[in-house]
């Protein structure tokens, strides 16, 4: 089923600076709309990830229930790309949350699909498997072959994450801090866990193997980590030679850290830190050793950041290099520019998708970006 809708909205709104390290800078107004590409009457059951190899005209669509589904020619096809909702628990803020092709997937036609499991003595656990596309290109062989599991057993909330390939044909993975509140069970500032990091592995050689520029960590060695100290790194993100994460706060402040994407053994100092907030005195300090947020926001404004993508599509000649993100509680489209070690942040003038309703962002095979919503809408950003 096919349904469009336009919502017309403005990005032209300048934020104050909301950290040292930000600036203002006075830049032109400009328009976009959110068109909706699928409605609520199409059958999406909690759109979660949107993707497509480049150059792809189809949509693949992530259900959190388990699904992969596949648009095209603007139809939402009846048959999955992939079904694994048997597997898959939705308790809490579990689910299917991503997947990435393989970078050279037209000819592998590997898919890495990344889920929370719902198995006897392993529910919970966040699981990266390799899907191999079959004979029919709009469905993918089963079973598939476990790439990297992480047990998360203590609670239901902070999974992470997202699966990406990285600039340097790496795999990566963001996990959460183990869930609970106050990074309570320890893990985020533990280099021999993988919970509160971002990982990095090599998956040319199956299952995996680690790659020698990974970092030595102090005490456990080179393992998996690429980075630590993160809380629930929801959403992050490559681009020309930089990383963006996204990482969820607690009951302070939201965050975005932008670093080059070479840079190894970062420490982005949760729990020490809820962005440029020390949570030992509730007010801004110093910390030797860790990578502060290049922008960040209070509550007052949101309640939890959804990380999105650099804009590099060719219909909105104005947005090329903004980052776009948006907030759960709030819905608002920001983006954010970053240059010379300044953010510059730009928010629509209205809430313009809804509260309680933004899951994530998509990018096409052309790069375009999308916003999928949790009463199952697909919304594209247009010019």
């Amino acid at each position: 089923m096919r349904t469009w809708r336009t919502l017309v909205v403005g990005l032209g709104l300048l934020l104050p600076a909301a950290c040292g390290d930000s600036t203002r800078v006075d830049l032109p107004p400009f328009a976009v709309q959110l068109q909706e590409v699928l409605g609520v009457t199409a059958g999406l059951s909690s759109p979660i990830d949107l993707q497509a190899p480049p150059g792809d005209s189809r949509l693949f669509i992530a259900e959190r229930p388990g699904r992969i589904r596949v648009v095209q020619g603007g139809v939402l096809q009846t048959t999955p790309f992939l079904d694994i909702s048997n597997r898959v628990t939705v308790q809490g803020e579990a689910g299917l949350l991503s997947f990435a092709f393989d970078p050279q997937y037209p000819t592998s036609g590997f898919v890495y699909v990344h889920f929370i499991e719902n198995i006897p003595n392993t529910t919970g656990d966040i699981v990266v498997e390799r899907y191999q596309v079959s004979s029919n290109p709009n469905v993918l062989q089963t079973p598939g072959a476990e790439v990297i599991r992480i047990p998360h057993r203590d609670a239901n909330n902070h999974y992470g994450g997202r699966v990406a390939f990285g600039p340097d044909g790496m795999l990566y993975l963001s996990a959460g801090d183990g869930g609970g509140g106050n990074n309570q069970f320890m893990h985020a500032q533990d280099a021999a866990s993988h919970l509160g990091k971002l990982l990095r592995i090599d998956v040319s050689t199956p299952p995996y193997v680690i790659p020698a520029g990974n970092p030595v960590w102090p005490n456990v060695g080179q393992n998996e980590n690429w980075a630590i100290g993160l809380r629930n790194p929801f959403r992050y993100a490559f681009d020309a030679g930089q990383l963006y994460i996204a990482d969820v706060g607690q009951g302070a402040r939201e965050e975005i850290d932008v670093v080059s994407a070479s840079a190894s053994g970062l420490n982005y100092g949760w729990s020490i830190m809820e962005g440029n907030l020390c949570l030992a005195i509730g007010g801004p300090c110093t910390t030797p050793g860790l990578t502060a947020p290049v922008y960040d926001y209070d509550h007052t404004q949101g309640c939890s950041i959804i990380g999105g993508y650099v804009y590099r599509g060719a219909a909105i000649p104005e947005l090329q290099g903004q980052y776009l993100f948006s907030d759960y509680c709030r819905g608002f489209v920001r983006s954010l520019s970053f240059e010379n070690g300044m953010a510059t942040v730009r928010q629509a003038p209205m809430v313009n998708v809804g509260t309680n309703v933004t899951q994530s962002f998509g990018q096409d095979g052309a790069g375009e970006l999308y916003i999928l919503t949790g009463d199952g809408r697909v919304l594209r950003i247009v010019r």
